[in-house]
């Protein structure tokens, strides 16, 4: 995909984000807690996917940049964040504070040091804080990363994690086409067909810091993945 020609960064750091005026300062605050203590020169890329609240407000407050992008599902924001990136490392992550981004010193340095293309976040070795995800979403997820897999001939253990990064040379070589959550697994499926090196760090899921409604419908974001997995040429 086409990216930025300007100037590169060390890291950028994209959030996509749907309607989290509540969470998605705190998320920035972090993520240039990382930055400043490991002193890289980075961004900070909200991505505003026709939020209906003050999300896109609360992110240029707490100093991101925003990005808007009207066409709306978890894909469509991804991409339009990569678009604008400079980073020569981009890491992505949900601004729900699941994440914690003070926190992806391992996944920047796997991919820094070109151990990696891809680096994928492994929930199920990071560990799940209690209240963090319903057990039916734990088993699910499981059953589709093993179902895509086998699929695509890989061994990612945890083909959802909302945190995950890629070279920006690795970024620019892939053609994603997926708008919505099946992206996750677009990802990695592109990945491994480019031949990329795909590597798994351990992350940790919290609970979110605070009252939300989850975006995620098992069934209807499963089927989406599920159609991808066996569709996908």
């Amino acid at each position: 995909m086409e990216l930025q020609k300007e100037q590169s960064l060390s890291l950028s750091i994209i959030m996509p984000c749907l309607n989290e005026e509540q969470s998605v300062g705190y998320c920035v605050d972090e993520a240039k807690t990382f930055l400043d203590r490991c002193a890289l020169d980075g961004e900070i890329i909200v991505v505003d996917n026709a939020s209906t609240d003050n999300s896109a407000e609360a992110a240029l407050k707490h100093g991101a940049v925003v990005v808007y992008e009207q066409s709306k599902g978890y894909g469509s924001a991804i991409k339009a964040g990569i678009r604008q990136s400079r980073g020569d490392v981009i890491i992505i992550g949900d601004c729900d504070t699941s994440y914690n981004f003070d926190r992806i010193g391992l996944m920047y340095a796997v991919l820094a040091s070109g151990k990696c293309d891809v680096v994928i976040g492994n929930r199920y070795e990071g560990g799940f804080e209690k209240g963090s995800i319903q057990l039916s979403h734990v088993i699910g997820g499981r059953i589709l990363s093993w179902c895509a897999g086998k699929r695509f001939q890989c061994d990612i253990y945890d083909f959802h994690c909302g945190l995950r990064g890629i070279t920006r040379t690795s970024a620019q070589i892939l053609d994603f086409q997926t708008d919505g959550m099946e992206f996750a697994t677009e990802m990695i499926a592109a990945a491994k067909k480019a031949c990329l090196d795909i590597g798994e760090v351990p992350v940790k899921l919290r609970r979110c810091r605070y009252k939300r409604k989850s975006k995620l419908r098992m069934v209807k974001d499963g089927m989406r993945h599920l159609r991808y997995i066996v569709r996908a040429k």
